[in-house]
């Protein structure tokens, strides 16, 4: 489940370093790597280096995620010693599709769509903000542009009440790699706990299975790995996103 998509959004470039792919000119940077990079000590440092100062120098913040069974083992240390700051870690989840197409029916007055237009982008976005109180303008673009890319690989859904966003989750379809992403699945506080979330997973999930893609992924919160493994994902591992902005970050 690792490395950049196949098909880049609108502006972003990939450039490769080593083991390393860097995805640049995007809302921020990343840097997609295998399970061991395959240098240690010294030569480790100046490859987390030449990330680092290579998005400084384009004033991009860029994020470099780790995952609990990553080698070398001091590289979060490392990470953190070239000025990378760890975020919240996350449990990945998995499960089959096929498992988890069936799932509850929509309460009384909620309509479940699919949606392209950046319009309801950034009606979702809108959403999202006001949920986690955060800047998050930069999402209706990034799913926007991703949609544009590759139109049949991203699913996002809306479930609304009275025209109302109440729910909003979509997903990264690889079938080349036999996987599917979920993320997002936020809710509204007044709308939780009466399946609309479940129903958005088991839609997805429906979604995957026709396009033949056997695996869903899931980087879970506390608050959602519970639901989430009672729905039948199984957890395998650990991911923490470390981060840095450089001083003339845009």
């Amino acid at each position: 489940m690792r490395g950049a998509p196949s098909v880049p959004p609108p502006g972003v470039a990939y450039e490769r370093d080593g083991p390393l792919v860097r995805a640049v000119g995007g809302f921020r940077g990343f840097v997609h790597g295998p399970r061991d990079t395959g240098v240690r000590g010294a030569a480790l440092d100046r490859l987390i280096a030449r990330q680092r100062d290579r998005f400084a120098e384009r004033g991009e913040t860029v994020e470099w995620r780790t995952h609990s069974h990553d080698e070398p083992p001091e590289l979060p240390g490392r990470l953190r010693a070239a000025g990378f700051t760890p975020g919240a870690t996350m449990s990945v989840l998995v499960g089959e599709s096929a498992e988890l197409a069936d799932g509850p029916a929509l309460p009384e007055g909620i309509v479940l769509r699919r949606v392209e237009d950046e319009v309801d982008m950034r009606r979702v976005a809108a959403m999202e903000a006001t949920v986690w109180h955060m800047d998050l303008s930069w999402l209706a673009g990034l799913l926007a542009a991703r949609i544009r890319a590759a139109p049949d690989d991203v699913c996002v859904l809306v479930a609304e009440h009275e025209g109302r966003v109440v729910c909003a989750a979509w997903m990264f379809l690889w079938p080349d790699r036999r996987y599917a992403g979920l993320r997002g699945g936020t809710t509204v506080p007044e709308w939780r706990g009466r399946g609309v979330y479940r129903a958005l997973v088991a839609e997805r999930a429906r979604v995957a299975a026709a396009r033949g893609v056997p695996h869903l992924q899931v980087d879970a919160s506390a608050d959602s790995r519970p639901v989430l493994r009672r729905l039948g994902f199984r957890t395998v591992t650990a991911v923490t996103p470390y981060v840095r902005t450089p001083p003339t970050a845009r």
